[in-house]
């Protein structure tokens, strides 16, 4: 062709240049990362975001601040941070949730030695409206109990609930009242904790969760008939419904994280030794009304472990003989007596039970 040039023109040069620097940069990155990793070490990093699930929790839930909060309320903002500087070689005593995430703890080193390379398991964020200068006290406390919590969410005075989807948080646990009301309205689950009112000792090598049924694992559907209409017309109702599944609650989520777990224990024949077990805990009467709730569990294609059909008995004495690490129910009243017993109880607000309490 007339006018073509053989060899290579500046702009392949170019060309090659810039392919030689990437390939440089790429060498260099891995350098970087080898060096890195070899620098980190045995202990886990966090697991991706995207493959964890994440368990959020506030600093008044995992440690006791009692004593703080009082400063906060009667001194202010300000003598509270001096007053956490002041103190942050003082190692925090445990809070309502602090049982619970040790137990989550326990079910993360047991997956890794069965998946070191899964990231499917729990995240423990940190997530707070604590300044950052309180910050010190925190990890101080977190490092002497061994928790691994790698991520915090401190806001400073601000309200955490916005980070919450950010963080992709799976379960939100807390022990304000109003955050918890601001999450479950933004479709997060979420609960107040509340300590025990007695020390009881708790499985160091089991996950033990118990829930509610209706308006904690299922809608609250039901709950309106049993007060609007009475008892009467929702065994009427259940019995008439008892094939169509019931809709879900704002903590169904959560008990569809424990069965993936656990059915990654089972998957290894550990069914027997599986460090996860799931209670259902309800007021229901079995012969009544049982019937639906379990079929509704079915068709979510859903196990749990021990079903407990109360009848309208108290809860309390029956949660003492399971020891949850933590017992998720809708009403105060039950919240209350199992906390008069030693379990620790997280009230999720949600449904129609929540208008009662308030008019109370």
């Amino acid at each position: 062709t007339p006018g073509a040039m053989s060899g290579s023109g500046p702009e392949e040069e170019e060309a090659g240049l810039q392919e030689a620097r990437l390939q440089e940069a790429e060498r260099d990155w891995a350098a970087a990362k080898a060096f890195y990793d070899n620098l980190v070490s045995k202990k886990p990093r966090p697991p991706k975001p995207q493959h964890a699930i994440t368990v959020a929790v506030s600093s008044r839930a995992l440690f006791d601040l009692v004593e703080e909060r009082r400063i906060y309320e009667e001194q202010g903002v300000e003598k509270y941070v001096e007053y956490q500087q002041q103190n942050e070689n003082v190692t925090l005593k445990p809070g309502p949730a602090f049982h619970f995430v040790k137990a989550l703890e326990h079910v993360n080193a047991r997956l890794l030695e069965l998946y070191p390379d899964d990231e499917e398991r729990f995240d423990i964020v940190l997530m707070t409206n604590n300044h950052a200068q309180v910050g010190v006290r925190l990890i101080n406390s977190i490092n002497h109990y061994g928790l691994t919590i790698e991520r915090f969410c401190m806001t400073g005075g601000k309200s955490p609930i916005g980070y919450l989807t950010a963080y992709l948080t799976n379960l939100y646990l807390s022990a304000d009242s109003e955050k918890v009301q601001e999450a479950i309205e933004a479709g997060i689950a979420s609960a107040t904790m509340f300590t025990a009112n007695k020390d009881v000792a708790y499985s160091d090598t089991q996950l033990r969760v118990a829930f509610d049924g209706d308006a904690v694992l299922f809608s609250d559907e039901s709950e309106q008939i049993v007060k609007e209409q009475g008892l009467d017309k929702f065994f009427e109702h259940e019995q008439l419904n008892e094939n169509k599944p019931l809709a879900q609650g704002p903590l169904k989520g959560f008990l569809e994280d424990l069965g993936k777990l656990q059915k990654k224990f089972y998957a290894k024949n550990e069914r027997l030794n599986c460090p996860i077990r799931t209670f259902l805990v309800t007021a229901r009467s079995a012969a009544s009304s049982g019937a639906r709730v379990l079929k509704t569990l079915r068709s979510w294609g859903l196990e749990i472990d021990e079903a407990l059909f109360l009848a309208g008995a108290p809860k309390g004495p029956i949660l003492v003989k399971i020891r949850p690490h933590i017992f998720f129910d809708d009403q105060m009243f039950h919240i209350e007596g199992a906390q008069k017993l030693g379990t620790i109880a997280a009230h999720v607000p949600y449904g129609i039970a929540q208008k009662y309490h308030k008019s109370a």
